[in-house]
């Protein structure tokens, strides 16, 4: 266990040294690409007879550029020469077919990480993609990263959290598109012509979330005057133990998704519902990792309190106030938790200061994770609007609903001859508005907030130093 109470800087495993960005050839790429995408229209493909537009051999010249870059480059990531090579191949199709729609699936299905997870181990990708919380276009995007899988994680997941798809990583450079709110890496964000039978990996950037916790608990902890306890104190100043903090945690609730009594596809891709069952999906996989933590604890792993404290910070003082609050389903499960703290006395305001009984606050969270478990359970024999009732009344019993909403109203007052999918659109869009209490934290961390954008665990290192 001493790995775990001494984390490392990812790279500094068995594999180190700067790899990609050490080498002359990378700017060349990262500055082509960068040309490149503001040539794109939303769905990827350049448009000539737009104004600002580039010939047809601009385009093709430097798209050459990021060719010949890559093929310089790739020698330095042997673990990625398939991948590169079909990389190669659509990026010479999308030149070939007028760089019309791209079409990048051949190189998506070679790029494999997840069955190559060494600590350390660094990739340079390219793909024609969005970016969840950033960028909604279909523009090229270039990214080097790094693998975080230290011994005792794979150790886990081998023995007690099996996720074999789960890929940890943190960032090294990265094109405008990651510039933004993004901590993911999701092969569903590529521009494809058609989607895979399945997905094979999913990527997470946990020095972002680590460093995006940091800085937004440290100015809710100034804010709210709350004392934290050495362990928390240590992880809210740590950027290397946050990250570590962080792989575990998504690391459990990335394969609760699929696991438990699910009366609904898990991770609701195929559905149109309303969006607070969306935040009670989330929380659940948050709160089954905090259940998973506290027993962690329990037996004397290291990491089990920390992974206990990140959950309940971020999902109390960042979720609730981060993002827009049309349909905003991570606020609302951050909202739930925190008045169901707070009805059950393990939270309480008093004097304009915070405080959290810390004995009290992991007992509460579990049971809140038992209602949430019992609801899905009975869900399974429900129809689907009586589950989606139930579930209102669930989130409606902590929080009070907008005034003006139809759902709060019960079944009565909706047109119950119409489909489901078509009572979605009686929900308002901020159905369970921020209380007084997050309306004023909301304007104190607005600033530090935004701050985070493009945020990465080395730019918060260099901050501190």
């Amino acid at each position: 266990m001493s790995e775990v109470l001494t984390p490392k800087v990812a790279g500094q495993g068995g594999i180190s040294g700067d790899g990609v960005l050490g080498h002359p050839q990378w700017p060349v790429l990262k500055q082509a690409v960068e040309a490149i995408r503001p040539w794109q229209r939303k769905d990827g493909s350049i448009d000539f007879d737009a104004e600002g537009a580039p010939s047809r051999e601009d385009a093709a010249r430097t798209l050459g550029r990021v060719l010949d870059a890559l093929e310089q480059l790739s020698p330095l990531l042997e673990h990625d020469a398939a991948y590169h090579c079909a990389l190669a191949a659509d990026l010479r199709a999308w030149a070939d077919n007028g760089f019309g729609v791209p079409d990048f699936l051949d190189s998506l299905l070679a790029f494999q990480p997840a069955a190559d997870r060494r600590d350390g181990l660094q990739h340079l990708v390219v793909f024609p993609m969005y970016t969840q919380n950033g960028n909604p276009d279909r523009n090229l995007e270039a990214v080097v990263f790094r693998v975080v899988w230290p011994g005792w994680l794979a150790e886990l997941e081998r023995t007690r959290y099996d996720n074999p798809l789960f890929v940890p990583i943190t960032f090294e450079d990265f094109t405008p598109g990651y510039d933004t709110n993004s901590a993911v890496l999701f092969p569903e964000t590529v521009a494809v012509r058609e989607a895979p039978e399945r997905w094979t990996w999913g990527a997470i950037f946990c020095d972002r979330e680590a460093a995006r916790f940091r800085a937004v608990t440290s100015a809710a902890v100034e804010t709210l005057g709350l004392d934290l306890p050495e362990e928390a104190a240590r992880l809210v100043t740590d950027q290397e133990l946050a990250q570590q903090t962080y792989v575990l945690w998504d690391m459990i609730h990335d394969r609760t998704h699929s696991h438990g009594d699910l009366p609904f596809d898990p991770f609701m891709i195929k559905q149109r519902a309303p969006f607070w069952m969306y935040g009670l999906e989330e929380l659940r996989c948050d709160l089954t990792s905090f259940k998973e933590a506290v027993k962690l604890q329990a037996e004397g792993h290291p990491m089990g309190l920390g992974v206990q404290y990140a959950i309940l910070f971020d999902r109390l003082f960042r979720f609730p106030v981060t993002g827009e609050r049309v349909r905003n389903y991570d606020g609302l499960g951050g909202q739930l938790l925190f008045a169901y703290l707070h009805k059950h006395d393990a939270v309480r305001w008093t004097d304009n200061t915070l405080h959290i009984d810390w004995e009290l606050a992991p007992q509460v969270t579990n049971q809140l994770c038992a209602e949430i478990e019992t609801l899905y359970r009975d869900g399974i024999d429900r129809p689907k609007l009586v589950h989606w009732l139930a579930a209102y009344d669930l989130v409606a019993t902590y929080l009070s609903p907008h005034p003006g909403s139809v759902w709060a109203k019960g079944p009565d007052a909706l047109d119950l001859s119409l489909p489901p999918r078509k009572l979605v659109d009686d929900v308002l869009p901020d159905e369970f508005p921020l209380s007084m209490f997050y309306e004023a934290l909301a304007k104190k961390l607005r600033e530090v907030i935004a701050s985070t954008k493009g945020i990465t665990g080395g730019s918060t290192l260099r901050g501190a130093a």
